[in-house]
C-alpha cells in the first residue's frame, strides 16, 4: 500500500499499464487516488482521469497534461510542485522506468542547476505492466528465456548505436523487443532493423507483432522474419523477435526454458531442467 504523508511533498511515478484500465496496479490507483496533481503525457493523463471517474471520491486533483517531447520540462515541473508540499503523481504508460518518465525524473534531480530541496523530496517509483511483457503474453511465451529490449528511436541515440547493439543481440541468439519501430518521420528505421536481422539470423526465425495490446485497436500477427515487411509496424506496435529455439504450438509462441537452437533438449522426464 502506498502511504502519501500529507504534510510533506512527495512524488510518486506510476506506470499505467499497457492500456486497459483494469491493469494498472493497486498501488497506483492508490498513489492517483491521493494525489493532489497529476502530471503528463496527454493520453497518459486522460487514462488516469478516466480511472479515477470510476471512484467515488472528493478530491480535487490539478491535471498537468503536455507534449510527448517535453520530458525534462515535464520532471522539473513536477518535481516543483512536490516541493511545494504537493502529492505529485508523474504517470507514464507502462513501466515508468523502460524507456519513460523515472529516468526523466532523476535526470533532472540530478543537473546542476537543480534545487537542492528537491533532493530531500519522498521519490518513489511504482511499476506497471510494460508493453513488451503485455505483448509477449497475448502471444504465448516468445521471451521465456534470455531476451534483451531496444528502444528503434535514434532521437536520445545514434543509429550505429541501435544497429551495433541489434547485430550483437542476434549473434548471442537473443530473444528481442523492438519499441518505437516505425514512425512517419523516420519509417527507414525499421527497413534497417529488418534487413540487420536477415543477415544474422535464420529466415523462419518468427516475429509477434503487438499493436495496441489491451486496448480496442489491439492487433496481433505473427510470421517469419522472411514474411515481415515494415508497413506490419507503427509506433503503437510492439515487435518481439525470437531466439532460434521458439516455436510454435497451436496458436502460441513460446521460447523453451533450455537453450538448445537445434531442438535436442536435454530435460529430464518431468519436462523440468536438470
Amino acid at each position: 500500500m502506498v502511504t502519501l504523508d500529507a504534510t510533506m511533498g512527495r512524488l510518486c511515478i506510476a506506470g499505467l499499464g499497457p492500456g486497459d484500465l483494469a491493469q494498472i496496479t493497486p498501488a497506483v490507483r492508490e498513489a492517483l487516488l491521493a494525489a493532489d496533481d497529476v502530471v503528463g503525457y496527454f493520453p497518459y493523463v486522460a487514462r488516469a482521469q478516466a480511472l479515477l471517474a470510476q471512484e467515488i471520491t472528493t478530491q480535487a486533483v490539478q491535471w498537468h497534461a503536455s507534449d510527448n517531447r517535453v520530458e525534462l520540462d515535464r520532471a522539473r515541473q513536477a518535481l516543483a510542485l512536490a516541493a511545494q508540499g504537493r502529492q505529485v503523481v508523474v504517470v507514464s504508460s507502462g513501466d515508468p522506468g523502460v524507456f519513460a518518465m523515472a529516468s526523466a525524473v532523476f535526470e533532472a534531480l540530478e543537473a546542476a542547476d537543480a534545487p537542492s530541496a528537491w533532493l530531500a523530496l519522498g521519490i518513489e517509483v511504482l511499476p506497471g505492466v510494460t508493453a513488451m511483457l503485455a505483448a509477449a503474453a497475448r502471444a504465448g511465451a516468445p521471451l521465456g528465456h534470455d531476451f534483451c529490449c531496444i528502444n528503434l528511436s535514434d532521437n536520445l541515440k545514434p543509429w550505429a548505436v541501435i544497429a551495433r547493439r541489434v547485430q550483437l543481440a542476434a549473434e548471442a541468439d537473443f530473444a528481442m523487443a523492438f519499441y518505437n519501430p516505425r514512425s512517419r518521420s523516420r519509417p527507414e528505421g525499421f527497413v534497417r532493423l529488418l534487413e540487420l536481422l536477415r543477415a544474422h539470423c535464420e529466415s523462419e526465425r518468427l516475429l509477434v507483432f503487438a499493436r495496441a495490446v489491451s486496448t480496442p485497436d489491439e492487433a496481433l500477427q505473427v510470421c517469419t522474419l522472411e514474411q515481415a515487411r515494415p508497413e506490419m509496424a507503427d509506433m503503437r506496435t510492439v515487435v518481439l523477435v525470437g531466439n532460434s529455439s521458439t516455436r510454435r504450438v497451436g496458436r502460441w509462441i513460446y521460447t523453451p526454458r533450455y537453450y538448445d537452437p537445434v531442438g535436442a533438449a536435454d530435460v529430464t522426464s518431468n519436462g523440468s531442467t536438470p
